[in-house]
Protein backbone atom coordinates (compact mmCIF):
# COMPACT_ATOMS: atom_id res chain seq x y z
CA UNK A 1 0.00 0.00 0.00
CA UNK A 2 1.53 3.40 -1.24
CA UNK A 3 1.05 6.39 1.19
CA UNK A 4 -0.21 9.74 -0.74
CA UNK A 5 1.24 12.57 0.50
CA UNK A 6 -1.80 14.61 -0.02
CA UNK A 7 -3.29 16.35 3.02
CA UNK A 8 -6.64 14.93 3.86
CA UNK A 9 -9.19 17.19 4.11
CA UNK A 10 -12.45 16.76 6.62
CA UNK A 11 -15.99 18.61 7.68
CA UNK A 12 -17.57 18.00 10.65
CA UNK A 13 -20.57 16.32 10.63
CA UNK A 14 -22.72 19.66 11.60
CA UNK A 15 -21.14 21.47 8.70
CA UNK A 16 -21.60 18.75 6.27
CA UNK A 17 -25.53 18.57 7.60
CA UNK A 18 -26.35 22.27 6.76
CA UNK A 19 -24.76 22.01 3.55
CA UNK A 20 -27.02 19.35 2.25
CA UNK A 21 -30.12 21.25 4.07
CA UNK A 22 -28.08 24.44 1.91
CA UNK A 23 -29.41 22.40 -0.66
CA UNK A 24 -33.04 21.31 -0.07
CA UNK A 25 -33.08 25.43 0.32
CA UNK A 26 -31.81 26.45 -3.00
CA UNK A 27 -33.89 23.90 -4.73
CA UNK A 28 -37.14 24.73 -3.57
CA UNK A 29 -36.37 28.40 -3.87
CA UNK A 30 -35.12 27.88 -7.30
CA UNK A 31 -38.76 25.46 -8.04
CA UNK A 32 -40.64 28.21 -6.56
CA UNK A 33 -38.72 30.92 -9.04
CA UNK A 34 -39.81 28.27 -12.12
CA UNK A 35 -43.36 27.61 -10.91
CA UNK A 36 -43.73 31.36 -10.11
CA UNK A 37 -44.65 30.83 -6.62
CA UNK A 38 -43.87 34.39 -5.56
CA UNK A 39 -44.15 33.94 -1.49
CA UNK A 40 -42.36 30.91 -1.20
CA UNK A 41 -39.29 31.82 -3.28
CA UNK A 42 -38.67 35.17 -2.03
CA UNK A 43 -39.28 33.31 1.34
CA UNK A 44 -36.67 30.61 0.38
CA UNK A 45 -33.98 33.25 -0.17
CA UNK A 46 -33.63 34.31 3.73
CA UNK A 47 -32.61 30.56 4.59
CA UNK A 48 -30.86 29.97 1.66
CA UNK A 49 -28.83 32.75 2.10
CA UNK A 50 -28.39 32.39 5.93
CA UNK A 51 -27.28 29.20 5.98
CA UNK A 52 -24.57 30.44 3.09
CA UNK A 53 -23.06 32.73 4.68
CA UNK A 54 -23.05 30.82 8.41
CA UNK A 55 -21.20 27.85 5.98
CA UNK A 56 -18.81 30.46 4.96
CA UNK A 57 -18.12 32.06 9.31
CA UNK A 58 -17.63 28.71 10.09
CA UNK A 59 -15.20 27.45 7.08
CA UNK A 60 -13.21 31.29 7.17
CA UNK A 61 -10.06 29.04 8.28
CA UNK A 62 -9.42 27.90 5.38
CA UNK A 63 -8.73 30.44 2.81
CA UNK A 64 -9.83 28.07 -0.68
CA UNK A 65 -13.47 27.02 1.65
CA UNK A 66 -13.74 30.79 2.58
CA UNK A 67 -12.88 32.28 -0.92
CA UNK A 68 -15.42 29.76 -2.66
CA UNK A 69 -18.33 30.03 -0.21
CA UNK A 70 -18.21 33.38 -0.34
CA UNK A 71 -18.90 33.00 -3.75
CA UNK A 72 -21.97 30.57 -3.70
CA UNK A 73 -22.87 33.60 -0.88
CA UNK A 74 -22.98 36.32 -4.03
CA UNK A 75 -24.11 34.18 -6.22
CA UNK A 76 -27.23 33.44 -4.14
CA UNK A 77 -27.66 37.07 -3.49
CA UNK A 78 -27.92 37.73 -7.45
CA UNK A 79 -30.10 34.69 -8.65
CA UNK A 80 -32.11 35.94 -5.56
CA UNK A 81 -32.25 39.34 -7.02
CA UNK A 82 -32.68 37.88 -9.97
CA UNK A 83 -35.40 36.13 -9.21
CA UNK A 84 -37.38 38.98 -7.13
CA UNK A 85 -36.77 41.27 -10.30
CA UNK A 86 -38.98 38.84 -12.58
CA UNK A 87 -41.66 38.44 -9.73
CA UNK A 88 -42.08 42.07 -9.64
CA UNK A 89 -41.55 42.74 -13.20
CA UNK A 90 -38.76 45.17 -13.11
CA UNK A 91 -36.42 42.81 -14.79
CA UNK A 92 -36.79 45.17 -18.23
CA UNK A 93 -37.05 47.73 -17.05
CA UNK A 94 -34.24 49.92 -17.96
CA UNK A 95 -32.07 51.64 -15.04
CA UNK A 96 -29.54 53.39 -17.71
CA UNK A 97 -28.50 53.20 -20.90
CA UNK A 98 -29.39 49.06 -21.98
CA UNK A 99 -29.06 48.13 -17.96
CA UNK A 100 -31.92 46.45 -17.06
CA UNK A 101 -33.11 45.66 -13.70
CA UNK A 102 -32.19 41.64 -14.29
CA UNK A 103 -28.88 43.40 -15.52
CA UNK A 104 -27.92 44.53 -11.79
CA UNK A 105 -27.51 41.18 -10.97
CA UNK A 106 -24.38 40.74 -13.02
CA UNK A 107 -22.73 42.83 -9.64
CA UNK A 108 -22.78 40.18 -7.69
CA UNK A 109 -22.39 37.28 -10.07
CA UNK A 110 -19.37 39.25 -10.99
CA UNK A 111 -18.28 40.07 -7.36
CA UNK A 112 -17.97 36.36 -6.95
CA UNK A 113 -16.77 35.22 -10.10
CA UNK A 114 -13.83 38.02 -8.71
CA UNK A 115 -13.59 36.38 -5.49
CA UNK A 116 -12.85 33.27 -7.26
CA UNK A 117 -10.66 34.73 -9.80
CA UNK A 118 -8.50 36.48 -7.26
CA UNK A 119 -8.11 33.12 -5.26
CA UNK A 120 -6.84 31.06 -8.36
CA UNK A 121 -4.81 33.71 -9.64
CA UNK A 122 -2.79 34.93 -6.40
CA UNK A 123 -3.67 33.39 -3.76
CA UNK A 124 -3.78 29.67 -4.77
CA UNK A 125 -0.31 30.18 -6.23
CA UNK A 126 0.62 31.83 -3.08
CA UNK A 127 -0.72 28.36 -1.10
CA UNK A 128 1.09 26.06 -3.21
CA UNK A 129 4.56 27.49 -3.08
CA UNK A 130 4.32 27.61 0.39
CA UNK A 131 3.45 23.81 0.51
CA UNK A 132 6.07 23.27 -1.97
CA UNK A 133 8.78 25.27 0.69
CA UNK A 134 7.19 22.93 3.71
CA UNK A 135 7.72 19.50 1.55
CA UNK A 136 11.13 20.30 0.15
Amino acid sequence: MSQSNETLYSISVRIRKMENLHIVFWLLKDISWCMIWKELGIAMVVPTLSVAIWIAWKNRGIVSELMHNLAIVFWITANGYWMTSEFFEFDEGIVWGNITGKHMAMIPFITGAAILLYYYAVQRPKEIRRHRKVTM
